[in-house]
């Protein structure tokens, strides 16, 4: 179970971090279905169970914190026997898996807050946490124009651009991303999420860099919504994934490369804040 989850989440390319986070977790309780001769033997398959889901994207730092959080709180509690461990595994997953969930809630409600009546938006890729910060300003009434950037070469913008044209009091324009320039004076904030924020780094879907440059020179607020679980501590590394050369082109390359990276660092300083569950970080 837990190796095909690994494959799982290596193939999980253009999934949210969180619904990462929440699968791995949800894999280390397959553990508690199986028998193990000594708690050592079990707090083992824990850690190295731990450190293989970790490994298949490690480019996320919710599944980093979460993953690490779930063997902590399971071995500093030193169990004493096989079943208290894997009651503490139980507890420990059902406690992450929620406070995901709370925790994209939380920070979406709070960034709603910084979104005005009629404000023009513009927002880059498909971010589940951005579109219920915009669902909850909706709920109170208000109504938005929205500029969705197309996020090639898998355009999944173009989900988001379909997911807001559900909702009314949306006004949706999808555009190429080589046309962020063009459109981002018109727009009253940028609204983006995060893979993770490592020290004063924002590492975001490829595209988001040349997005909150343009937003700086041009003075439009830029805004980052995600859970706190995304800002990464030392012990984390973030890794680029660089995906297929056929998501470019699915002809081959005669006499040139491809370069398909999945993540952008930008610069937090090019930055107006930072929404999290746990509050507002300003730059």
């Amino acid at each position: 179970m837990i190796d095909e989850t690994v494959e799982q989440i290596e193939e999980m390319q253009t999934h949210s971090s969180s619904v990462v986070a929440v699968k791995a977790a949800e894999a280390l309780e397959t553990l508690t279905q199986r028998d193990y001769p000594t708690v050592d033997e079990y707090l083992r398959a824990l850690e190295r169970n731990s450190s293989a889901l970790r490994r298949a994207n490690p480019s996320h730092a919710s599944l980093y914190t979460t993953q690490r959080r779930i063997v902590r709180e399971v071995t500093e509690a030193d169990p004493g026997d096989i079943e208290t461990a894997k009651d503490l595994t139980r507890k420990a997953v059902d406690a992450v898996v929620e406070d995901v969930e709370t925790a994209k809630e939380e920070a979406a409600a709070r960034a709603a807050d910084l979104i005005a009546d009629h404000d023009v938006l513009f927002t880059h890729e498909y971010s589940t946490t951005v579109l219920d910060a915009i669902d909850v300003a909706l709920s109170d009434g208000a109504s938005f124009e929205v500029y969705v950037t197309e996020s090639r070469p898998r355009y999944i913008g173009r989900k988001a651009a379909r997911k807001l044209a559900d909702r009314d009091g949306v006004d949706v324009t999808l555009i190429v991303d080589s046309a962020a320039g063009h459109y981002l004076s018109e727009a009253d904030r940028v609204l983006v999420g995060m893979d993770c924020i490592v020290d004063e780094t924002l590492y975001n879907r490829v595209g988001t860099y040349p997005i909150a440059a343009t937003a700086a020179d041009v003075g439009v607020p830029v805004t980052v919504i995600g859970a706190a679980a995304k800002f990464a501590d030392g012990a984390f590394a973030f890794e680029n994934d660089f995906r297929s050369p056929t998501e470019v082109m699915r002809e081959p390359a005669e006499g040139f490369d491809i370069a398909n990276p999945a993540y952008d660092a930008t610069p937090t300083r090019l930055l107006d804040s930072v929404v999290t569950d746990e509050g507002i970080i300003e730059y």
